[in-house]
């Protein structure tokens, strides 16, 4: 097998493993190919955690099992060797003697990382690695942030004037309708991307403004779990998200009530984004995308507690209101949405791979 084929075999892995974005929590996104004498005679991905990993499901989609021992089986993260939910991948692959495995990136989670890969070794398979791990670990980068940096993968998220302005003034406000900045075809990307990361989190400000609902009503796909900021307990009671049926979690400086089933109030000390970004990580909250407002915004970057921003411009002037979040970074693609201009910003670790 080339290197060439090798490339072109791990990139329709990854097209696989992004079919699970949103709905593999905690687990990554993984996707596996199995190519018998340059033909592929079985895909997989992981389709939701609790069910089959990519590599069983390739391997069961392969009708002439005798095949397996003379094929390559390509995966973008490192076989499991241990026993969660699911039996362990490498002893499938060990099981089928699969002679060679081909893997994008080492797994970071510390139940895995790098036993797959000796236990595969070990058993006499031919084990070759970093095949666009670049890739691999962008596709993942929720997944790697959460088990590198002991905290969810972090997306700030706004929209903007033409000068830079998020919301007209509080006393200009009208209480009628709301102020939409971007357009339509914007706002559904939006519901989109809520489907795909674990929570979504906005200050309580926003709730007393705006009373959003937080939901992807205009996408199909689960809602997040939402995260309010509520450090002297003033989500009003009639909010959609204290009164829905919803889950959401209020972060408050003291205890002052119980919310009861799915609406739960954890109370900080200290209260800090620090001390919110432990308790998801303890909590296995992979991922948060952060809409609102100013204040929490700009709080998670003056604090670099950040990985990504996605912010939309659009053809709209105010000429005063509620000035936009200040990101000293340059954005690394944009993308125009009709009227509005989508910009991708990324902090550190990770950056858009094509």
């Amino acid at each position: 097998m080339n290197k060439r084929q090798d490339l072109i075999y791990i990139q329709r892995c990854l097209e696989l493993a992004k079919k699970g974005l949103g709905a593999t929590y905690p687990n990554p996104m993984v996707g596996a190919v199995i190519v018998h004498k340059g033909k592929i005679i079985g895909e997989g991905w992981h389709k939701k955690a609790g069910t089959p990993h990519a590599e069983v499901n390739a391997i069961h989609q392969v009708t002439n099992k005798s095949q397996l021992n003379e094929s390559t089986l390509y995966v973008n993260l490192e076989p499991c060797s241990h026993v969660g939910k699911t039996p362990p991948c490498a002893d499938l692959i060990i099981e089928y003697r699969i002679p060679r495995v081909v893997i994008a990136s080492t797994d970071p989670n510390p139940l895995v990382s790098g036993r797959g890969i000796k236990k595969l070794i070990a058993s006499g398979c031919k084990v070759e690695t970093h095949v666009l791990h670049k890739q691999s670990d962008f596709l993942n980068r929720r997944f790697f942030t959460f088990h590198q940096k002991k905290r969810p993968y972090i997306i700030l998220k706004w929209a903007q004037t033409k000068d830079s302005f998020i919301a007209p003034l509080p006393s200009e406000k009208n209480e009628a309708e709301i102020f939409w900045i971007s357009n339509p075809i914007s706002k559904q990307r939006v519901h989109q991307w809520r489907s795909e990361e674990a929570a979504i989190l906005v200050g309580v400000q926003t709730l007393v403004q705006d009373n959003p609902q937080l939901t992807t009503r205009e996408w199909n796909g689960k809602n997040p779990l939402r995260l309010v900021l509520d450090p002297n307990a003033r989500s009003p009671k009639k909010s959609i998200a204290v009164t829905d049926k919803e889950p959401t979690i209020f972060f408050t400086k003291n205890k002052t009530e119980a919310f009861s089933g799915i609406k739960k109030q954890v109370a900080l000390n200290p209260f800090s984004i620090n001390s919110i970004l432990n308790y998801c990580y303890e909590n296995q909250i992979q991922s948060i995308i952060v809409e609102g407002g100013l204040k929490t915004i700009q709080s998670f970057i003056d604090t670099d507690m950040w990985d990504e921003a996605r912010v939309f411009t659009s053809e709209k002037k105010l000429d005063r209101g509620v000035k936009a979040p200040i990101i000293k970074k340059s954005f690394t693609q944009t993308e125009q949405i009709e009227s509005d201009l989508l910009s991708f910003y990324f902090n550190e670790t990770f950056q858009a791979k094509n």
